[in-house]
């Protein structure tokens, strides 16, 4: 028998064979298309999406470290409660004006004279007698034990000079002691001293003649020389500068003692996108501050606010971007949240006695007054007293804005630049 499978027949009819497979060359079809796209409809979803997405990594290092805030209890303490104790305390602590100086008296005369002198120290409300002594010793131990500020000497013959007498010889001498230990309670003592020294002598020489010569000061923003308005308006700026640079100091510290900024490093996020991410949270709450202070300087403190608040906000943005890059490069420098603390405490001192928030600027040497222009808090201090004492708007302070929004712009490129060199 002969298997037909194994030898199949010539004659008879071929088995098919199985089609070859097609060629890859035609397995996808030439692509078809009916118009050629420009390139501007190709990179625009391309630029969209690349924007979309930085704004999302940006919000998502906010949402991040605002997380952080509120879990920090501390920080949130710090961040809320502490400036407005601090500014309550200070508020009511800080009083410019010398009041009520402890006076001592020697009064040797024991005339109708000495005693109406006498009088009109108590009455100018800037001295205040608390003893009397008999014996000039005793006059200047209780200037040297603190008991008195001052210390009044009034002469055994102080009452018998004329009136009509006014040579040298002739003068009632009145010694008045002051303690310079306190530069600025002997200051008003010797103004005062003198003041009253003066108009007594002009009633004894001219009597009820009416003077030659009357000044009539008229004080302006600030009629009654209330300290509250005077310090409280730079205060808030102060105390705004110590809130953004102490919390963005310990920004990036935080992710160092948590081990996390390595692999901050190694995400997609951009140092750009790291730095606005993380100020965001800090530039909110720092003006939420800087609001919840105002209130309390015009409800508590009833400091009037002559000008447009808006306007100070507006002028207070920049200084906040300033001080919060600032303390975003201290975070970059430091590894532990204590040296960034005291890097950013380092701070505060030129601020307040540099920028004329304590001292004004006129009275400084000239070295230290170009240094305290390049100081930020300078100018919105000014800025500060100008809107709300002074009622001052854009025309006066577009030079506030235009300095401190340089200052702004040059801070940030550092503290990115900084960033940036750190990650790579």
């Amino acid at each position: 028998m002969i298997d037909r499978e194994a030898f199949p027949d010539s004659s008879s009819t071929p088995a098919e064979t199985p089609p070859s497979p097609p060629s890859r060359a035609f397995t996808t079809p030439p692509p078809h298309h009916p118009t050629t796209p420009s390139s501007s409809s190709v990179l625009k979803p391309i630029a969209t999406r690349t924007v979309g997405g930085g704004l999302q990594r940006t919000a998502s290092v906010a949402r991040k470290e605002l997380l952080h805030i509120i879990r920090d209890r501390a920080t949130l303490m710090m961040t809320l409660f502490f400036p407005i104790v601090e500014m309550i305390m200070l508020g009511y602590a800080i009083d410019t004006n010398v009041r009520f100086i402890p006076t001592v008296v020697l009064d040797q005369a024991k005339t109708q004279e000495s005693r109406s002198l006498l009088r009109s120290f108590e009455n100018s409300e800037d001295f205040k007698i608390v003893d009397r002594v008999s014996t000039e010793q005793e006059l200047t131990e209780a200037i040297v034990s603190g008991r008195a500020r001052v210390g009044i000497k009034i002469p055994e013959n102080y009452s018998r000079k004329p009136p009509g007498l006014v040579g040298e010889g002739d003068t009632a001498q009145v010694l008045i002691l002051v303690d310079g230990s306190m530069s600025s309670v002997a200051g008003e003592a010797v103004n005062v001293g003198n003041a009253i020294a003066l108009r007594e002598s002009l009633q004894r020489s001219l009597g009820d003649k009416p003077l030659p010569v009357e000044a009539r000061p008229r004080v302006l923003f600030n009629p009654d020389l209330y300290s509250a308005n005077f310090f409280i308006p730079g205060l808030m700026v102060v105390l705004c500068q110590m809130m953004a640079v102490t919390l963005s100091a310990n920004a990036i510290v935080r992710e160092k003692e948590n081990g996390t900024l390595e692999q901050l490093y190694m995400t997609p996020v951009r140092p750009t996108e790291l730095i606005l991410g993380k100020l965001t949270p800090y530039l909110v709450l720092t003006f939420v501050e800087f609001c919840g202070i105002a209130f309390l300087m015009r409800t508590v403190f009833q400091v009037p606010i002559h000008g447009a608040f808006f306007t100070l906000l507006a002028m207070a943005l920049p200084f906040v971007l300033t001080c919060l890059a600032f303390g975003l490069w201290v975070s970059t420098r430091v590894n532990t949240r204590e040296a960034a603390m005291q890097m950013a405490m380092a701070t505060m001192m030129p601020s307040i006695f540099l920028s004329g928030y304590v001292f004004p600027l006129d009275s400084m040497p000239v070295f230290f007054w170009w240094v305290a222009q390049i100081i930020p808090t300078t100018w919105l201090v000014d800025a500060s007293r100008g809107v709300i004492l002074r009622g001052a708007g854009w025309k006066e302070l577009w030079p506030h804005a235009a300095v401190l929004w340089g200052m702004a712009l040059a801070m940030l490129v550092f503290a990115t630049l900084k960033l940036r060199k750190r990650i790579t």
